[in-house]
């Protein structure tokens, strides 16, 4: 692959970062920047290192996941999604906000899944592994970061119908991930 396909790749790839991240950011009001950063990092570090697993395992585990893959990624979009959606409407003191290591790790997963498949057409490229992870890792982080802020943008709208987005949105790119 030449250093364009890499970096449209990293495009690619880095889409379902920015719309996670876009649903994360409508909700949180509180710790922006240091929240912001850590969605960018999860989904940069699991993006860019998934491509390595996939490189590595390009005989055997990319085999085994392949089929389930369309419903490993629908069913952490999905779950988070209706998590979102029921959320919601439950009365609470904080907002749900997907920040904690479980829900973060959980999003990284999710959205790294075609990375990993990425990583064995990586390796059968003969493409150079470090150079593309470092890109699709860092094309990925600042998706997130556009993805996060964008979202923060527009939190005029009342919370309760930002989180039932943000569900929506996740729930989507679960469907999304069968197609």
């Amino acid at each position: 692959m030449s250093l364009i396909d890499i970096i449209l790749l990293a495009a690619a790839l880095g889409i379902d970062c920015l719309i996670v991240s876009f649903s994360q950011g409508l909700i949180f009001k509180n710790n922006r920047l240091k929240n912001s950063l850590s969605l960018a990092f999860t989904m940069g570090l699991f993006q860019g290192f998934m491509p390595v697993i996939g490189y590595v395992g390009t005989n055997s585990l990319a085999k085994i996941l392949m089929p389930f893959s369309k419903w490993i990624v629908f069913g952490i979009f999905f779950i988070l999604g209706l998590k979102f959606i029921i959320d919601s409407f439950q009365p609470k003191e904080e907002e749900f906000q997907c920040i904690g290591i479980k829900c973060l790790t959980s999003l990284g997963v999710a959205t790294s899944i075609d990375a990993l498949v990425s990583g064995v057409s990586i390796r059968l490229t003969y493409t150079n592994l470090a150079l593309s992870t470092v890109l699709i890792g860092l094309v990925s982080f600042l998706m997130s970061m556009i993805g996060f802020w964008g979202g923060n943008f527009v939190k005029h709208i009342p919370s309760k119908y930002l989180e039932i987005l943000g569900g929506i949105i996740l729930v989507l790119l679960a469907i999304k991930s069968l197609i």
